[in-house]
């Protein structure tokens, strides 16, 4: 992460009022849900990256990602020349991948019920990290052994325009402004519908510094 972690970690906080926006059949934009959480589950963040920092993958084709990821939980998200694939390692470090932390799990199994998926038991925690320019091409989440979970991403930090397509690449997508707390959930009939993040625009938040974190949470195992 950019810069001395207590900075980029700062208590005060850009409040936004909570609602709920439909995005999709069985997909929901939490406006702000996550802001009461950020006390409590920042300093979680903190402990996960000094185990396991931030890293560029290199995409089986070569591309190096412009996002930066790590990961918590049983299992991680990894990607290299081989594949994409989840890993109970870390390939960095060869150690098991931090666990995940109670108030992350808690706030992602409480945004699920709250978009209709209740029993959502995540067993990984994505975390990638976006400076400006960065960017996430349009992708399917699927290399989950079920697609019965829905995926929970919180948005942490710089804005972002989410990209949320349907079930071919080259369906027409909508853009989604998401802004430090928002929450977005989707499962069900949407579950493996196509989305991704545009390149993220030069700015500084109060909280986070110059970057934007997502946290996803998937059933991965």
């Amino acid at each position: 992460m950019a810069g001395p972690t207590a900075d980029l970690f700062a208590d005060d906080a850009l409040q936004q009022p909570q609602k709920r926006e439909q995005i999709g059949e069985q997909s929901y934009l939490l406006r702000g849900y996550a802001l009461p959480w950020i006390e409590c589950l920042l300093p979680e963040l903190r402990r996960v990256l000094a185990q396991s920092p931030f890293r560029q993958m290199v995409t089986p084709g070569g591309f190096t990602m412009s996002a930066a990821l790590s990961s918590c939980g049983e299992l991680g998200w990894s990607t290299d020349a081989t594949g994409y694939r989840y890993t109970a390692i870390d390939p960095r470090n060869q150690q098991p991948w931090p666990a995940l932390p109670d108030a992350l799990r808690q706030l992602a199994v409480q945004a699920a019920t709250e978009a209709g998926f209740s029993g959502f038991a995540p067993d990984a925690c994505l975390i990638n990290r976006y400076v400006p320019g960065a960017r996430m091409s349009l992708h399917q989440d699927k290399n989950e052994r079920c697609y019965s979970a829905p995926v929970v991403s919180v948005s942490l930090g710089l804005p972002a325009i989410f990209l949320f397509g349907g079930h071919e690449r080259s369906d027409k997508t909508q853009k989604v402004s998401l802004f430090h707390g928002d929450v977005v959930v989707w499962g069900g009939v949407d579950r493996l519908r196509f989305h991704g993040v545009m390149p993220v625009k030069e700015g500084v938040h109060p909280i986070m510094g110059p970057q934007r974190i997502n946290l996803t949470f998937r059933t991965a195992g």
